[in-house]
């Protein structure tokens, strides 16, 4: 969940806040997760370049994703503390994008395309992601990566996901707070690029 620090600027964000729901069914299979859209301007992840530049503080590629490792974070205008506060995050493994390094702070971009600035001590390397904001209709978790396995939840835009491995076509991952493994097509993620190998 992401909040606004002061009143927002013309042409800002809006917020809409957030929340998750948890539907159980008559079948133990039947579990149905959505989280209420924050912004009507989500981003869609592009795939990675084969020759990726390299980050000028650290060698690592840029773009990359990265995780939120604390549980609230200030997403600054610029790279140090003499700037603002634009947006507070306050939900601990929320996937960022890391765009641009300076020193110690980090450009980062949100599922919804919102961009600023993080100390890197904010920011984790554990890989996390969300089904993806452009999502329109849920999404199978399925026991095995095959589009003809048993479908164990259909998961609803902006679910919070922890990413075990990925293939290039399908990631297995661990649905957020609820003690639910399985596989999902790596198409449907924002925070894994789509023919990205995790391992």
């Amino acid at each position: 969940m992401r909040h606004p620090v002061h009143s927002r600027p013309k042409g800002g964000h809006s917020l809409t806040g957030g929340r998750s729901q948890v539907c159980l069914g008559s079948l133990a299979t039947a579990l149905l997760l959505f989280a209420a859209p924050l912004s009507a301007n989500p981003v869609q992840p592009q795939a990675m370049l084969v020759s990726q530049a390299k980050g000028r503080e650290t060698g690592l590629p840029v773009p990359r994703f990265v995780s939120l490792r604390s549980r609230e974070a200030r997403m600054r205008v610029g790279p140090s503390t003499d700037y603002g506060t634009e947006w507070i995050y306050k939900v601990a493994g929320l996937p960022f994008e890391i765009t641009a390094e300076y020193g110690n702070w980090r450009q980062v971009r949100d599922s919804d395309g919102i961009s600023g600035w993080m100390h890197r001590a904010l920011l984790s390397s554990k890989r996390t992601a969300l089904i993806g904001p452009w999502i329109a209709s849920p999404v199978a978790l399925r026991t095995e990566p095959a589009s003809s396995a048993r479908a164990l939840a259909m998961l609803g835009a902006r679910v919070r996901l922890g990413i075990h491995s990925c293939d290039g076509a399908w990631c297995n991952v661990e649905v957020t707070n609820h003690q639910v493994d399985g596989f999902v097509r790596q198409s449907a993620l924002w925070g894994v690029y789509p023919t990205e190998t995790i391992k």
